[in-house]
């Protein structure tokens, strides 16, 4: 049984997990993430143990050999990223992916039989470029394996999670008891700590290999994505290399959304570099050494946790193309008080909102790339954001330990403690204007100049509760117009009847036949226009009807709202069902029901009542659509059984509807007289 949530917020965070989770590509992918990302922080780990063991006769190299490590495999980032966006877009995906995991596989394994450090860290290049071909492929593929657009947040979250939560404490778990094995055999061997980061490095590989051979085998929905430039590839059209390249560069430039994401990114990853290249030396300032630093570093990733996990929330209250902008901007502000902070308790709780503002907008940035960007651009874009990762991420790590030296160091007294004034101060605070500027920027950029004032908006936040908070949407979904009109009528009879107001919106298709005579097309050719044409009347209805009487905290009820309209045209075939929930996105403001009655009807009954063969398989493929929306969001839908008389159906969809009503006030129902 379904419960409403207040508002029409979104489901709980577990409901929103299980329903991605169910989606049976998607979490194989998911496994596949794990394997990878335990391989990425098991080879951070293992060839850095390598490369001491290599080096051990020369102290100083051994000194770096982690940043020799970390440098190697950064270093691609800015040489193929771009690269790795135009193959995601313009070849199989899957193929992609599979090549890359075999070609790191291979690559780990032969660090460790060729066992020289040239080779490693020649070995570590080649498979950090095979990461930058990877990645855009993976992180474009995601959103068409999910069931809906609003499901790309939640799979957002849940590769973070994996990737910079549960992969890292696997991974370093597993280095830990690879090892360890020494101790645990009490064996004593000269070169046993070098065969041992061997064997970490060898089991490094087998992830990889594991990992292509998953993608490969177990997960073909990968490659089921048909493009424009493939379609162009058959008719030997297709657009080379470079003109891919610029016309990605062309689109982020040109699309105010891209552009403004763009910006933002840049001023995040700036003032984040800032802030890695000042902490050690800003902790001293704050005279608290290396304890400061070990604090202030934890606070900053219990902050970005707390940033993802509350995105989703904040996003059902500020729209995403806002929210990115704002937290920039928050995470700014949120820096200069890191910047003026007299003592390390005030910069902790300061560092800490840096990063939860710095994680909701990371979150919400691949949530609009994933959401938002088309798909055959949407590896571009990827493979930008991770080249502006990289480039500005290890500029202003590099440039902030410079710009700092130029300023002498002095102490000040502040509420009779001393405060160390070195350059650590200025670089935040200059770094904190310019994530202010670029959020402000973006903001303007991305905002898609909504009637609703951002004051507004950010009102609804701080209360911590959607702007509507009374009124409830009630869709009824069917296959046929018939079912859905009388039982719409009948719930909004039984629920006055119950002693609630109810507005009974109009009905979208009549509205759209009226339209139709209006512009004298009643003939209109093709599903597309048909689409459109529906998609203008339910807009009008929105905002006509059900906008206002919601913020009045009436309860609506409205038929054929979304799903039924979009099974029909996905069910003709003609029109992907990807490209009708952008246009039902839009035309409806992003706005769903809180509760949809699906109306489940056997489609041979429409036979019986004069349809054709052709018109039975269409109902059977438009019934199965639904009866697919209704499973991939259980707890917004109440499925009611619609064989039978109407008087029964009607009795159902009533005692299925009421309770879930009273629940929501809080009061037992009010009993409704049976229905002869």
């Amino acid at each position: 049984m379904s419960t409403i949530q207040d508002g029409g917020t979104a489901a709980s965070t577990s409901h929103r997990i299980r329903s991605v989770l169910a989606i049976r590509p998607f979490r194989r992918l998911w496994g596949v993430t794990y394997l990878c990302s335990v391989g990425d922080w098991l080879s951070l780990l293992a060839l850095t143990g390598l490369v001491r063991q290599m080096l051990n006769e020369s102290y100083q190299w051994q000194s770096f050999s982690l940043s020799l490590v970390v440098l190697t495999q950064l270093l691609p980032g800015i040489l193929f990223a771009p690269l790795g966006g135009v193959l995601a877009d313009r070849f199989d995906r899957r193929k992609i992916m599979v090549v890359c995991d075999v070609l790191r596989g291979g690559l780990f394994i032969s660090i460790a039989l060729v066992g020289t450090a040239w080779w490693l860290f020649v070995a570590n290049f080649l498979v950090g470029c095979c990461a930058m071909l990877w990645i855009p492929a993976k992180d474009s593929a995601v959103p068409n394996l999910l069931r809906r657009p609003d499901q790309v947040e939640t799979a957002n979250q849940l590769g973070l999670v994996m990737t910079y939560g549960i992969a890292v404490i696997s991974g370093a778990g597993l280095y830990a008891i690879i090892s360890g094995i020494p101790g645990y055999l009490h064996v004593q061997s000269s070169d046993l700590e070098f065969r041992i980061a061997t064997i970490a490095v060898m089991v490094n590989g087998a992830l990889y290999l594991t990992a292509a051979l998953l993608v490969a085998t177990r997960i073909p929905e990968l490659s089921g994505r048909i493009t424009a430039v493939r379609r162009m590839r058959a008719d030997g059209e297709a657009p080379g290399f470079f003109a891919m390249l610029r016309d990605g560069m062309r689109y982020a430039a040109r699309t105010p959304l891209v552009r403004g994401l763009v910006i933002g990114m840049i001023g995040a990853f700036a003032a984040a570099g800032a802030v890695i290249g000042t902490a050690p030396l800003y902790s001293d300032s704050l005279l608290g050494g290396e304890s400061a630093f070990g604090l202030l570093f934890v606070a900053v990733f219990t902050g970005l946790a707390i940033g993802m996990a509350t995105a989703p929330r904040m996003a059902r209250r500020l729209p995403h193309d806002r929210l990115f902008g704002v937290t920039i901007v928050v995470a700014g502000l949120s820096l200069v008080f890191v910047a003026l902070a007299p003592h390390l308790w005030v910069a902790l709780i300061a560092v800490a909102f840096v990063g939860a503002s710095a994680g909701t907008a990371f979150l919400t940035g691949l949530t609009i790339v994933g959401a938002q960007v088309e798909d055959a651009m949407r590896g571009r874009t990827v493979a930008l954001l991770q080249s502006l990762l990289k480039i500005v991420l290890g500029a202003a790590a590099a440039a902030a330990p410079l710009l700092v030296s130029l300023v002498q160091k002095r102490t000040i007294t502040v509420f009779n403690h001393p405060m160390q004034v070195d350059g650590t101060r200025p670089v935040l605070f200059g770094a904190a204007l310019i994530a202010v500027l670029l959020g402000m920027i973006a903001y303007r950029q991305m905002d898609n100049r909504r009637t609703e004032p951002l004051f507004s908006d950010l009102l609804s936040v701080l209360r911590g509760r959607a702007k509507r908070t009374t009124g409830v949407l009630i869709a009824v979904e069917g296959d046929t117009r018939q079912d859905t009109s009388v039982h719409a009528m009948r719930l909004a009879q039984a629920l006055r009847e119950n002693g609630r107001q109810v507005v009974l919106a109009s009905d979208p298709d009549l509205d759209e036949q009226r339209l139709r005579n209006l512009l004298s097309t009643a003939d209109l050719a093709g599903v597309r226009a048909h689409a459109l044409v529906a998609a203008a009347v339910r807009a009008d209805v929105v905002e006509r009807e059900v906008r206002p009487a919601l913020a009045e905290g009436l309860l609506v009820v409205m038929e054929r709202y979304v799903d039924s309209p979009l099974a029909h045209f996905s069910a003709a075939g003609t029109v992907e069902p990807r490209e009708m929930e952008g246009l039902v996105d839009w035309a409806t403001g992003r706005l769903r029901p809180d509760v949809t009655v699906l109306l489940d009807r056997m489609p041979s009954e429409v036979r019986a009542a004069g349809g054709t063969l052709d018109t039975v398989e269409h109902h059977w493929r438009v019934q199965k659509l639904l009866t697919d929306m209704a499973s991939a969001d259980p707890e917004r839908y109440v499925v009611v059984d619609a064989d039978g008389p109407e008087d029964v159906v009607a009795e159902r969809v009533r005692a299925a509807v009421v309770p879930l009503l009273a629940r929501r006030a809080g009061m037992p129902p009010k009993p409704v007289a049976e229905t002869s």
